[in-house]
């Protein structure tokens, strides 16, 4: 064997068993550009986002004004709950529970701080009532309000502030 082929052998030998030894002590290396594959991964998750709220904001066109009615669930006068479950089965074709205390109860609870394009936020109004919205944008949600109809509202607004319950993330 001559030492040009040892060196190449004793080389790759040293490649071999360097690549296959399991490391505990990972670290994050910031390459200067993404890999092909994480490229694709973050250009399909802003083309999900983008077909999400245009999808959410096309549909908002479609009902903004419609009144609100309790248990109605037409163009005449629908509830909040109603105008959350057609969103997310017109939009996203995700079948929710029609009421708003069962669409709580679905989901991964989230903070505030968390929310993200079509998260629900919950609020208590009363005693024994509940609210809810899809959060939209920069603190905006919109929903079927009692005051309004369908409308978009602030989660800063004094009385959503007040009132706000919970959030939960349906879709991931």
């Amino acid at each position: 064997m001559t030492i040009k082929n040892a060196l190449f052998f004793t080389i790759f030998i040293f490649l071999f068993i360097g690549c296959s030894k399991k490391s505990n002590n990972l670290t994050q290396i910031n390459l200067p550009f993404p890999s092909a594959s994480l490229e694709k991964t973050i250009m399909e998750n802003r083309k999900n986002e983008l077909y999400v709220d245009k999808g959410f904001s096309d549909f908002y066109k479609e009902w903004r004004g419609v009144k609100y009615k309790f248990g109605g669930n037409t163009k005449k006068g629908i509830d909040c709950s109603a105008f959350i479950q057609k969103a997310y089965r017109k939009t996203l074709d995700i079948k929710i529970p029609r009421t708003t205390l069962l669409q709580s109860k679905i989901g991964k609870n989230i903070s505030k701080a968390q929310l993200k394009l079509g998260d629900l936020v919950f609020f208590k109004t009363g005693e024994n009532s509940r609210h809810v919205g899809i959060y939209i944008e920069n603190g905006k949600f919109m929903h079927a309000s009692s005051k309004k109809g369908v409308s978009i509202s602030k989660l800063d607004n004094i009385y959503f502030n007040k009132h706000y319950w919970k959030s939960k993330r349906i879709i991931h």
